[in-house]
C-alpha cells in the first residue's frame, strides 16, 4: 500500500477513533509516538509546534511519528501563545505533553488551566520518571529508566554488559502505549461521566509493569535473578539465536517438545542431540546446535525451516523485513510518500486503520485547523 501526501488537511473520519480530537504539544519520543498511534486510528490530531523547531535532528518530511496529523506553530512563551492552545483545548477530547513536571503550568496550560476550560479532556502526561518521585525534576533518557525498573539487567549475555535493546522497550513499550492506554480508558470514563482526568504515565511505571511475568515466575523458583540463565533470555539453547556460515543469524524459540523435535529433526541432529531436560547438557546442546547451524547460509536454513512448526526464522535487518514474505502478504509495512515504515496496528474488522498521509510539516496545516476546529484566533493577524 502506497500513500503519498504529507499531512494533507482534514481529518479523515477513517479508523476506531474518528471524531475525537487531541491536541500534542510538540516534544520528542514517547509523546509524539503516542499520538501518531491515535492518528494511525483516526483520530483529528493537531500537533503544537514551536516556532524554530527543537525537536530530533530528522528532516520533518521523514518523521514518521508526525504521519496522519496537522501541525500548527504556536510560542508557548508568547503573550497569547497559551490562550490559543486553549482555545484548542476547548474543542479537544485529549491533551498529551511531555514536559518536565511543572513546566506546563508555569506555561499556563497545565490540568487546571485546561480543565477549566474543557472539564471533559483527558489530560495525558508522558515523562520517563512520572509527575512525582525523587527523581520526578530530574533529566533522564530510556537507558536510564528501564535500568532501574530491572528489564535493562534481564537483556544480554552472562559475563557482558547488558545488551541495550534500542529505545523500545522504555520509551515506545513502557512509555507510549501504556499512556494510549491510560488515554483511551480515561476517555471511556469521561464519556460515561462528563468527567475527564489526568493520565500519569511515566517509562518506570510501563516498563516496570511489562516484568509482571517474569517476577511470578521469579517468586516461584522458576526464574533466576541473573542474565544468560532462563528460559526466555538467552540461557535456553533452543530459546536464542544462532550464527550461520555466512554471518547471518537464525532466532530460535522451539520450546514445546513437538516444536523442539521438528527443530532438531531439521536441523539434522535428532539423532545425537542430549535430552532437552538435562540442563547439566545445556552448554553440549548449545554447542551441537551452534555447529550445525555455522554449515550454511541463513538464506540456505530460511529454506529448511520454512513453513514448518520449528518456529524458527531468519533475522533480518530493518531493511530486510518488509521484503519478507509473510510479512508483505499482510501489508505490515507500508510506503508513504517514498518513505517505508511500519503500517498501522492493530487491525479493526468494522473500522479499519490507515496512514492519511505524511509527516506534518511544521506549521504547515493552520488554515484548516483554523476553519475545522473554529479557531479563527490561530491565523496571522492582517497588517
Amino acid at each position: 500500500m502506497a500513500v503519498t501526501g504529507n499531512g494533507t488537511g482534514a481529518a479523515s473520519g477513517i479508523g476506531p477513533l474518528a471524531g475525537v480530537r487531541v491536541v500534542e504539544l510538540a516534544g520528542i519520543g514517547p509523546g509524539p509516538f503516542a499520538a501518531m498511534l491515535l492518528a494511525d486510528l483516526g483520530a483529528d490530531v493537531v500537533r503544537v509546534d514551536r516556532p524554530g523547531g527543537g525537536g530530533l535532528a530528522v528532516d520533518p518530511a521523514h518523521d514518521v511519528t508526525n504521519r496522519g496529523k496537522r501541525s500548527v506553530l504556536l510560542d508557548l512563551k508568547s503573550a497569547d501563545g497559551p490562550a490559543r492552545v486553549l482555545d484548542l483545548v476547548e474543542r479537544a477530547d485529549v491533551l498529551i505533553e511531555g514536559f518536565r513536571p511543572g513546566v506546563a503550568e508555569r506555561l499556563g496550560v497545565g490540568p487546571a488551566d485546561c480543565h477549566a476550560r474543557n472539564p471533559r479532556l483527558v489530560y495525558g502526561r508522558m515523562t520517563g520518571w512520572g509527575q512525582e518521585g525523587p527523581l520526578a525534576h530530574t533529566a533522564g533518557h530510556d537507558i536510564a529508566y528501564i535500568a532501574v525498573t530491572g528489564a535493562l539487567g534481564m537483556i544480554g549475555n552472562p559475563g557482558e554488559p547488558p545488551a541495550v535493546p534500542a529505545n523500545l522497550v522504555g520509551d515506545y513499550a513502557g512509555g507510549s502505549l501504556y499512556l494510549v492506554i491510560g488515554v483511551l480508558a480515561a476517555l471511556q470514563h469521561a464519556r460515561a461521566t462528563g468527567t475527564g482526568q489526568v493520565v500519569d504515565a511515566a517509562i518506570v511505571d510501563g516498563t516496570a509493569h511489562l516484568t509482571a511475568m517474569i517476577h511470578g515466575m521469579m517468586a516461584a523458583g522458576g526464574w533466576q535473578d541473573r542474565r544468560g540463565a532462563n528460559l526466555l533470555d538467552g540461557g535456553c539453547p533452543f530459546y536464542g539465536t544462532y550464527e550461520t556460515s555466512d554471518g547471518g543469524y537464525m532466532a530460535v524459540g522451539a520450546l514445546e517438545q513437538q516444536f523442539y523435535d521438528t527443530f532438531t529433526e531439521l536441523l539434522g541432529i535428532a539423532d545425537r542431540a542430549p535430552a532437552r531436560k538435562d540442563l547439566a547438557r545445556w552448554g553440549e546442546l548449545r554447542e551441537a546446535v551452534a555447529a550445525r547451524f555455522r554449515t550454511r547460509t541463513r538464506e540456505e536454513w530460511t529454506a529448511v525451516f520454512e513453513g514448518s512448526d520449528a518456529c524458527v526464522a531468519p533475522v533480518l535487518s530493518l531493511r530486510e523485513a518488509p521484503g519478507h514474505p509473510h510479512l508483505a502478504a499482510r501489508g505490515t509495512f507500508t510506503d508513504v510518500g517514498g518513505t517505508v515504515q511500519p503500517a498501522p496496528a492493530p487491525r479493526f474488522s468494522a473500522t479499519p486503520a490507515a496512514v492519511t498521509g505524511g509527516p506534518a510539516l511544521p506549521g504547515a496545516h493552520t488554515e484548516s485547523v483554523a476553519a475545522d476546529w473554529d479557531v479563527p484566533a490561530l491565523l496571522p493577524k492582517e497588517a
